[in-house]
Formats: structure tokens, C-alpha cells, sequence
């Protein structure tokens, strides 16, 4: 049995949950390598990142770098003489930081490699209508996401599932299979898959432009891609009500596939629903946000918000 010394990198809450299994399972955690505080809010407040406060919580030792080339950086990460780092929701590492422990440097992604390489796994799975995805754990070399694949555990995607929701299932899969892939190498017990190039469709990172919805699409892909922004950062769309025009965000949906007459992107609302006709039906919005207004469910907007007959999406 291999007695493991572990530096741990990451950044998220996502991280937290798999540092934290790690700890209960009373492995030998050494350092934890993180972002560096960042100013926020309205008084520019240093914000601390979820790993960092978890951190403190549990008096482990905390390094942040900013720059992870920085001779300073190598020097205090060697002096910890890791032999394993576990990545998880981090950044990409430069070689003389991942070739740096006996026995690697292995990552957690959000996705079964190799498809959906890239930043943003769990949207675009249910962006693209997947019917499952899963967790993987990999030996980290040049590449983003490209190396020897160690351990993967699958789950399926519901319907009607969020990407909020969605990551929180994947977050603790994925602390399970970071535990049983510990636990195989401190056990040298270590069987390594090359990861096949098909036909990969990948996982960019998403940008505002991203979140802009299409109505002109099918209510399908409409649908989806609204889950897959729920709740971070949220599908959007130009709502123009009388003289207004302004930004709405749309959380919660439903379909109604069904024939109709409407202009694709007209609003229909009433005292109870507030729908938006596209080709094959209407999407249903159950909560949304009005730009300068709180996120709310669409019964509590109706009640003191009008919808022109004419107000349509763009």
C-alpha cells in the first residue's frame, strides 16, 4: 500500500464536495492549491473561492498562486514532496506542475471522455438532448481533457432536468469515483484506457451570446437549452411589450406541442400562464426574471405586469 501525500486543486463548490469526501475518508491531504481572492460586488470586497473557505474551515494548508509557472509557486509546491494532486474544477496546469508527483496528477471531468471535452460539460449534455452522461477521472498530460482514462461512472439524464440539478447529482458521483480512484492508486492497482478519437462533440465554454435563444429552432432544442442554462447563467431572450424593449432571463419551462397561428416569438399570456408560440407549439415559462427585477415565479409577474397583445420575442 502506497502512503499517499495529496495536494488538491480547485476552485468551485463543485470542488468542495469531492475535497470533502476525500477528508471523510481520511486521506492525507498536504496543500490546497486555489484561485486568488477576487474583488466583488459594489465596495469590491476580496472574495474568497468556496475551496479557499472550505480551506480554512479545516486547517489545511492553502496555497494561491497567480501565476502557476511563478519559480516561487514550484519552489513552495515541491517543498510539500506531494506524490499525487487531484484536480478538480480548476485551470489548466503547465507540465512542470502535473509531471511534478511520483504518482501523477489525475482530473475530475463532468462528462464521459471523451466526449464533451472543454469547460462547460454539463450544459452542453443537455444543450444537445443527451439522454446520459457521467463522471471521469484521467491521467492529465499536454492536452485539455485528452489523457489515459482511469475510472468513468454513467448516469441518465431526466427529461426534464436541470443543469442546476444535473451538476449536483454529477458532484457527488463524482466524489465517489475521485474516492475509488484514490484508493486504486494508493493500492497500485491501476488499469489506464486511451481515449478514443470519434466524433467528439465538445464542451466550449458558455458565453453570452451562448444563452440567446433562437426561436426560430425547434421547441425541442428551445427547451433544452433552457434547462441547460438553468440556473447559471440563464437562456435569454429581447422582450418587446408596447414602447419597451428589455432583457428577459427564463428559468422554468414546459412544452405544449400543438398547432397554432401565431407569429413565432409572440407572447400569450393570460391571469394564470404566460407562454411563447414557436413552430410546433408554445414553450411555457413558469419562472423568469425581468431585467431590474428578482428572479419570480410567472403567477407572482402577472399579477402586476401586462403583456401588450402585440408583445412578442426576439
Amino acid at each position: 500500500m502506497r502512503n499517499l501525500r495529496i495536494v488538491f486543486m480547485g476552485t468551485p463548490d463543485f470542488s468542495v464536495t469531492i475535497l470533502k469526501g476525500l477528508l471523510d475518508e481520511k486521506q492525507n491531504i498536504i496543500g490546497v492549491i486555489t484561485a486568488p481572492d477576487k474583488p466583488s460586488g459594489r465596495g469590491r470586497k476580496l472574495n474568497q473561492s468556496a475551496i479557499k473557505k472550505f480551506a480554512l474551515e479545516n486547517n489545511l494548508n492553502i496555497l494561491q498562486p497567480t501565476n502557476l509557472k511563478d519559480d516561487d509557486f514550484i519552489k513552495e509546491l515541491k517543498a510539500l514532496n506531494a506524490n499525487l494532486q487531484i484536480v478538480v474544477a480548476f485551470r489548466m496546469l503547465p507540465k512542470k506542475v502535473w509531471e511534478m508527483p511520483k504518482y501523477g496528477t489525475f482530473n475530475l471531468h463532468a462528462s464521459l471522455l471523451p466526449q464533451y471535452r472543454g469547460a462547460a460539460p454539463i450544459n452542453w449534455a443537455i444543450i444537445n438532448g443527451e439522454q446520459k452522461t457521467g463522471v471521469t477521472t484521467f491521467f492529465i498530460d499536454d492536452k485539455i481533457d485528452t489523457g489515459v482514462i482511469i475510472l468513468q461512472s454513467e448516469v441518465n439524464i431526466k427529461p426534464y432536468e436541470t443543469v442546476g440539478e444535473l451538476h449536483d447529482t454529477l458532484m457527488h458521483l463524482g466524489a465517489k469515483l475521485v474516492i475509488e480512484t484514490t484508493k486504486l492508486i494508493a493500492q497500485d492497482l491501476v488499469n489506464t484506457v486511451k481515449q478514443v478519437i470519434t466524433k467528439n462533440k465538445f464542451a466550449p465554454k458558455i458565453h453570452t451570446e451562448t444563452c440567446k435563444i433562437n426561436w426560430a429552432d425547434t421547441l425541442v432544442n428551445i427547451y433544452n437549452k433552457v434547462r441547460g442554462l438553468n440556473p447559471y447563467p440563464a437562456a435569454w431572450t429581447t422582450l418587446t411589450n408596447g414602447d419597451d424593449s428589455i432583457q428577459l432571463k427564463i428559468y422554468d419551462v414546459r412544452m405544449d406541442l400543438c398547432k397554432h397561428n401565431y407569429t413565432v416569438g409572440a407572447v400569450i399570456s393570460s391571469k394564470k400562464e404566460l407562454k411563447i408560440a414557436v413552430k410546433e407549439g408554445y414553450l411555457i415559462i413558469d419562472s423568469l426574471k425581468l431585467a431590474g427585477k428578482r428572479k419570480m415565479e410567472t403567477q407572482s409577474l402577472l399579477n402586476g405586469y401586462t403583456f401588450q397583445i402585440n408583445a412578442i420575442t426576439l
